[in-house]
């Protein structure tokens, strides 16, 4: 005996920001209703999905351009800095439009600004508190929770084991945490790999990290002022830019780049 059963199309794009790689679907009409944790969990997967670091609706929004929701491959949710400069070059392609862009996301509202070369720069919310917990390691929040450990070399650092140690500590296993293995290199430049909790593997970038471990460094060298430090993961280099002011991080922009990968149809 068959059954028939009614499948709904899904149309989707892939973008990647440094690598990090998104599924981006239209649903300013409202009309998706698949959301959770299976359905990010099916869509992100490499082998049986279309394959993601993370799932995105771009959803309607009656005061800003767009509300973007994202989902981590898990299913759970947290705000995403590649993925909002890569939601934004889709809401870009969608509308037709350039410029200045303004949304929600998952930490609140963001602005956003698309360049004429592609590059997108990502207005942050501010940063008031940086934990430190030893003269090599920081904890702070940037929309994302963020663990930076400073090391002498992170090229043949096995990132997976050694972050998955901490993801799954007793102090971070009920909520996870995401964490950065950074390097200082010659100019004040950074190197970095990231431990990615809801992808639980290392991923090519991380956007909130990047800009997380601009700020560690910031800190943990005394600087002052107005900063643009440059941070370069395994899929590209970002800019973080930022203004000192007393102990607080104000003005954070996060700008590279956020480019179209392809477009299709999913059934479910």
């Amino acid at each position: 005996m068959y059954f028939c059963q009614t499948m709904q199309k899904i149309p989707f794009c892939k973008y990647q920001g440094a690598g990090n790689d998104f599924i981006l679907i239209d649903n300013r009409e409202g009309k998706q209703t698949y959301s959770g944790v299976d359905f990010s969990r099916n869509l992100c997967d490499r082998r049986f999905g279309i394959g993601a670091d993370g799932l995105i609706f771009i959803n309607y929004h009656k005061e800003f351009d767009f509300d973007m929701q994202f989902y981590n491959p898990d299913g759970t949710q947290s705000f995403c800095g590649n993925g909002a400069r890569c939601a934004v070059a889709f809401y870009s392609f969608l509308t037709g439009r350039k410029g200045q862009f303004v949304f929600s996301a998952y930490d609140g509202k963001h602005s956003a600004y698309l360049l004429e070369n592609g590059m997108v720069c990502l207005e942050m919310n501010d940063v008031s508190e940086i934990i430190e917990h030893s003269e090599n390691s920081y904890e702070l929040y940037t929309g994302s929770p963020h663990l930076i450990k400073f090391e002498p070399d992170i090229v043949s650092l096995d990132v997976k084991k050694e972050g998955s140690k901490i993801r799954y500590s007793d102090k971070y296993v009920e909520k996870g945490i995401n964490v950065n293995f950074v390097q200082v290199i010659p100019n004040n430049e950074l190197s970095i790999r990231t431990y990615e909790r809801g992808v639980e593997e290392e991923t090519l970038a991380c956007g909130t990290g990047i800009t997380a471990a601009a700020l560690a460094f910031a800190k943990s060298v005394k600087l002052s002022g107005s900063q643009r430090i440059l941070v370069h993961s395994r899929g590209g280099a970002l800019n973080v830019e930022f203004d000192i002011q007393e102990n607080s991080f104000i003005n954070i922009i996060l700008e590279g780049p956020a480019s179209y990968v392809f477009k299709g149809e999913i059934h479910i």
